[in-house]
């Protein structure tokens, strides 16, 4: 065992309060390192304990428009002196960039939908103009829970926006179209994943909105739009073939701890559009199934902190 303490990197308190319960369950503190602000001296060592990054792509819709970069800069320290990192470089440089989400999905065996990135308003009309007919997804490569997402039932509005310079942005200035994946009932999945494992999967109720933030701070309001729980956690919703190309995409991108969203065609078939590694999680559907992902979270936390971090043996000397 060790003492060694368990770090939290993020930029919104707002939503530590569960982990905050699973790690007093546990008998166990955390150092709250927030990332909203900071300097770090690159010549100094780091503390010691493991570290465990949740920082969000949409940290700029709360001020906090340089978090993410910043935070790459931590961990690239903490990485440089050996400082073990859950969701380390390889997490955060994809939290931010979801166009080398899909990418790395498709290398991965996962199915994704269609997807083209463009750079300026210019390029984003050229991608239109070839689009075929039918509805088409509009995203900010950079976004966090859904923000800036619009669906269009025509590629040519999508010109004509483009052209007018009226089309919503990302921060880092790529675009991204995108096929629409029509479902049969408009509900989509989110499978958690725990350390590169399957936890649990949730059905969500999109009610027509793409914003579909699971925390407990965000659901009062989604519950109201829907008129009904937006978040159920269901069985049998990733077949194993589907989760294991899952699963090998996260073990290929350093990803231990997400939430992975995809959408099943008129034929059933699924497309991953998303992946969050900054995940939370919906507590009226963890209470409904009787299960707790951040306790199974904290506790892994623990576990890989007891085990990278444990003293080794000693060896008795012979006399």
């Amino acid at each position: 065992m060790t003492d060694q303490p368990i770090h939290v990197i993020h930029e919104n308190p707002e939503w530590l309060p569960p982990f905050e319960r699973a790690f007093a369950v546990r008998g166990e503190a955390f150092v709250d390192l927030d990332l909203s602000d900071g300097a770090i001296d690159l010549a100094a060592e780091p503390p010691a304990g493991l570290f465990y990054n949740r920082m969000s792509a949409s940290a700029h819709s709360r001020g906090h428009r340089y978090s993410p970069e910043y935070a790459s800069a931590v961990i690239a320290w903490l990485e440089a002196h050996g400082r073990p990192v859950i969701n380390g470089s390889g997490a955060i440089s994809l939290e931010v960039n979801k166009a080398a989400q899909l990418a790395k999905l498709k290398r991965a065996g996962v199915p994704v939908p269609r997807t083209v990135a463009a750079l300026g308003d210019a390029r984003v009309a050229e991608a239109a103009k070839l689009w075929d007919e039918g509805p088409v997804i509009v995203k900010p490569n950079r976004g966090g829970k859904g923000l800036g997402i619009q669906l269009f039932e025509d590629a040519r509005e999508v010109v004509e926006r483009a052209a007018a310079g009226t089309l919503q942005g990302s921060i880092d200035g790529i675009t991204l179209l995108q096929d629409y994946i029509a479902t049969a009932d408009g509900s989509v999945t989110r499978a958690e994943f725990i350390g590169g494992k399957l936890f649990y999967a949730v059905r969500i109720d999109t009610g027509g909105t793409f914003e579909l933030c699971p925390a407990d701070v965000c659901a009062p309001e989604e519950a109201e739009a829907t008129g009904g729980p937006v978040f159920t956690v269901v069985e049998n919703a990733v077949e194993p073939a589907f989760q294991a190309s899952i699963e090998r995409f996260l073990a290929d991108g350093g990803i231990d701890i997400a939430g992975v969203e995809f959408a099943r065609d008129a034929q059933g078939r699924p497309f991953v559009y998303d992946v969050n590694t900054n995940t939370n999680y919906n507590p009226d559907a963890e209470a409904a199934a009787g299960v707790s992902a951040p306790q199974a979270l904290v506790d892994y936390l623990i576990r890989e902190r007891n085990r990278r971090l444990a003293a080794p043996k000693v060896a008795a000397g012979r006399g």
